[in-house]
């Protein structure tokens, strides 16, 4: 029976019964358990179009299951419980109810079979997830989620247009392989180019992560933008196009998040420029690129979300995230000290660790297709991931200069869900045969070569060395209390501008326009008054006479009009 029910209604199931159920250890521990059948749901659904649908006319396919959409629904189901464990303190239904919502919506968009229901789906996150941000409940978060909700809900509008187009086109609505050769898939690349923060379309990521509660961030990192990578993989895979927009993804945020001191605008950026390996994997389009894309974005949601919790539990304890106001947190919090820095090993690929399973992949089949400069541009991105994520983090978090502040180990339901998220970043990599068996095509491949390990160790310690020469001689960017301008500064300041000058010009000219016509109205009106006014020529008793001859004058007139028509 459990088979015939989409998994994403189980989330929204959850999501009403959090609102009934008494705050408390009852609604987490649901929030907790929920996920974890529906991690159990997917694993043992079997392969197929499992709830076709019939709207409108159309062939809906609600829960398309294939390798691809169920590794994908297995991590956001795992990640959901995560998530909801590490928040197991709160009592805020907004943010409990938001949560399984936002997830059950990207679970289903990963099992729409078709374009419709991605759609609906896809809009669902948007405005489910808003809420993680407006839960913070202060002025700049709700500026925030306004700018947040009109991208999302933007990218949802143009992937409508994008489908209606298509549709016309083709009619189908199938949610297939496309390629770019009309408005309508044009349309909806774009739509998922949004949702992955493409350059110059990234802006939303840094803007509105950093700014969500301190759990809703751990769960904003999971989906939205995994979500379009999984997107762009199921309708653009082999799409050229996508390698050099990766590997400028790759490239720019590593200069950003060397200079910001919010920690979580570091990791906002980090993410960033870790979607770049997956859409290059996209772009290279062969079987094993899409694994390599599969599994690094499998991974990147658990170290990522780890590398969040270990600086939301630091916020929580501290009420404090920027480089400049911490260090030597780890005399008092040395288990969250630990996790972050199984994060930091992660997410810089070190053997052993599950980001290095899964970005050798991609790097491989970048050289295996010859493209040279691209795979030079990962390889330094990966050089720059240990310098801003695996190094900076827990060093200024934990180790560099004493804050003085010795505040509480984070809660032991925190502690529970870091540590279980380490471990399968060490398991996964000690082990990466049990990721590479769930990808979507069959994996022939060894990451524990000498030449990779070799390899990758040798890079490792050349950043190393350069972030321990850079910080010894003063040359490192200073942790200072500073605010970084990003292309955001368009939107944000420069295009308000535009329309603040637009609206006055716009403005003056319609006052200039409505004061000539309200004068010349009211020359009409006051020659009306004058005529037809209580003391006017019409008001005055006219003769009989005279009030029979302009009755037959306006009857001749009448009678000529209608002789000449």
């Amino acid at each position: 029976m459990l088979e015939s029910i989409p998994t994403a209604f189980l989330f929204f199931a959850m999501g009403l019964l959090a609102m009934a159920v008494p705050k408390g250890a009852a609604r987490s521990a649901l929030l907790v358990v929920i996920p974890l059948i529906a991690a159990w749901q997917v694993w043992t659904l079997p392969e197929g179009n499992l709830a076709p649908v019939t709207f409108f006319g159309l062939d809906l396919e609600l829960m398309r299951v294939d390798r691809l959409s169920r590794v994908f629904g297995l991590i956001f189901c795992l990640i959901a419980a995560l998530g909801n464990l590490y928040a197991w303190h709160l009592k805020d239904t907004v943010q409990q109810v938001a949560a399984p919502l936002y997830a059950g919506s990207a679970i289903g968009a990963v099992f729409a079979g078709d374009l419709v229901t991605l759609f609906f789906y896809w809009e669902g996150t948007a405005i489910a997830s808003v809420f993680l941000i407006w839960a913070r409940r202060t002025l700049g978060a709700y500026n925030t989620g306004l700018r947040y909700l009109i991208i999302q809900v933007g990218s949802g509008v143009i992937l409508m247009a994008g489908i209606a187009l298509l549709y016309a086109e083709t009619g189908s609505i199938a949610f297939d392989r496309m390629t770019l050769g009309s408005l309508g898939t044009w349309c909806i690349f774009f739509a998922f180019g949004i949702k992955c923060a493409f350059p110059l379309l990234h802006n939303w990521l840094q803007d509105a992560y950093p700014a969500a509660t301190i759990t809703g961030t751990v769960v904003l990192s999971a989906f939205t933008t995994k979500l379009a990578v999984y997107a762009l993989a199921r309708g653009f895979a082999g799409t050229e196009i996508l390698i050099y927009i990766g590997a400028i993804m790759t490239l720019f945020p590593i200069f950003f998040a060397e200079i910001e001191n919010d920690m979580r605008r570091v990791l906002s950026y980090s993410l960033n420029n870790q979607l770049g390996f997956m859409v290059v994997g996209i772009g290279v389009g062969s079987e094993m690129a899409l694994n390599g894309t599969a599994a690094h974005a499998f991974v990147h949601i658990l170290y990522k979300a780890l590398l969040f919790m270990s600086v939301g539990a630091v916020l929580y304890r501290t009420g404090k995230v920027k480089a400049s106001e911490l260090g030597g947190l780890y005399r008092t919090m040395p288990l969250t000290a630990t996790f972050c820095l199984v994060g930091a090993a992660s997410i810089s690929a070190f053997p052993l660790f599950s980001g290095f399973i899964a970005k050798a992949l991609i790097l491989d089949q970048a050289a295996a297709h010859h493209h040279a400069i691209v795979w030079g541009a990962l390889v330094f991105a990966s050089a720059g991931v240990l310098s801003h994520s695996g190094i900076k983090i827990p060093f200024f978090t934990f180790f560099a200069h004493d804050s003085g502040m010795r505040p509480k180990e984070a809660p032991t339901h925190m502690l529970i869900a870091m540590g279980i998220t380490a471990f399968l970043c060490i398991f996964i990599g000690v082990f990466p045969g049990t990721l590479y068996a769930i990808l979507p095509y069959e994996v022939d491949y060894h990451p524990y070569t000498a030449a990779h390990v070799v390899g990758q160790l040798l890079l490792l310690c050349f950043a190393l060395l350069a972030f321990g020469v850079l910080y010894r001689t003063g040359r490192h960017p200073a942790e200072i209390r500073c605010i970084n301008v990003d292309s955001d500064v368009i939107y944000r300041k420069a295009a308000p501008s535009v329309v603040h000058i637009a609206a006055r010009a716009i403005s003056a000219i319609w006052q200039a326009h409505a004061g000539f016509w309200m004068r010349k109205t009211d020359l009409v009106l006051r020659g009306l008054y004058a005529s037809h006014g209580p003391e006017g020529r019409m008001a005055r008793v006219w003769p009989t006479g005279a009030m029979v001859l302009w009755i037959a004058i306006l009857l001749g007139v009448t009678l000529a009009v209608i002789f000449v028509t």
